[in-house]
């Protein structure tokens, strides 16, 4: 059990390289402080990234790219990169609390309503904070979503997409983590393991393997604690969600494509895009397909 607990604590904690923002400023929150980013202009569009426990700062290239149309925001959930909380534990690490956040953030840039795009873990924070204020979600993007449920916690084992050595390997390190080495060079080491299985394209093992050594494994236990607490489950409060949702699904996803079929049965305005030749990142290992279709999808709404 242990074991699967540590795969599922490193799921969602992947991305890329950082640089520098447009304009970044922070906000308060419940016990906390909210630091955000921003890049370009026209439609806003929330990017809630993955983690739990993660920055954003691996999320600025996605930002980026879409701001050479539209408006990008990041921000670092409670806890992590710059943002702060008070006290961390159960009271102040919990998915309401992270979704009246989002909804301050909103508040504070004056938005009417954004387009949220939520990726991987940020994709269920997506989900929920549409399920609480679907009056303010112009649209939806999920990417690689953890899907609407937690279904994903018995669906889930990254190691079918790793080889017998690199599980042996994966293993070994992750062991030695467990009992206590957490030296960065052994945390590397794990993540030069894990990362194959969330990429088509291994060239980009490199950058994902440096991610795997980030991440507050506190602030990611607290908020599986709370979705569990909760019984995370939207797909009654979104059924009658009557805004357009893009779903973006790597063939060959660590996160099982039923996840997203679920998700699409479900929404009555969505539209379901399978990308092959593509694992957990479409921005990386699918460029084309995966920008094209967001492209699309924003035209419409134009």
């Amino acid at each position: 059990m242990m074991k699967n607990v540590l795969l599922v604590l490193s799921f969602f904690m992947l991305a890329g390289a950082g640089s520098f923002a447009q304009h970044g400023s922070f906000i308060s929150g419940d016990h906390a402080k909210i630091h955000y980013q921003i890049f370009g202009a026209g439609m806003p569009i929330l990017i809630i990234n993955g983690g739990p426990g993660m920055s954003s700062e691996g999320f600025i290239p996605l930002a980026k790219r879409l701001a050479k149309n539209h408006r990008a925001i990041i921000y670092d959930q409670r806890g992590t990169g710059l943002s702060t909380v008070d006290n961390i534990g159960p009271a102040t690490i919990t998915m309401d609390l992270m979704v009246e956040d989002i909804e301050t953030l909103r508040k504070h840039l004056g938005y009417d309503h954004w387009i949220v795009l939520g990726h991987s873990f940020g994709g269920m924070l997506a989900y929920f904070y549409a399920s609480k204020y679907p009056g303010r979600v112009r649209a939806m993007i999920q990417s690689s979503s953890g899907g609407m449920d937690l279904t994903l916690l018995s669906e889930l084992d990254i190691r079918t997409g790793l080889t017998q050595i690199q599980q042996d390997s994966l293993a070994y390190y992750t062991a030695k983590i467990r009992n206590g080495d957490n030296s960065r060079a052994t945390r590397l080491k794990r993540g030069e393991f894990l990362a194959p299985a969330y990429l088509y394209n291994q060239k980009y093992v490199p950058i994902v393997a440096e991610r795997l050594t980030q991440g507050d494994r506190l602030i990611n236990s607290l908020v599986w604690q709370d979705l569990r607490r909760i019984t995370y489950d939207t797909k009654a409060e979104l059924a009658d969600f009557a805004k357009p949702v893009l779903i973006l699904q790597g063939a060959e996803d660590v996160v099982d494509i039923d996840i997203a079929k679920k998700a699409h049965r479900v929404l009555p305005e969505s539209e379901l895009v399978i990308m092959e030749h593509c694992r957990h990142y479409g921005w990386l290992d699918r460029p084309g397909a995966y920008f094209g279709a967001i492209s699309t999808f924003l035209e419409k709404l134009s």
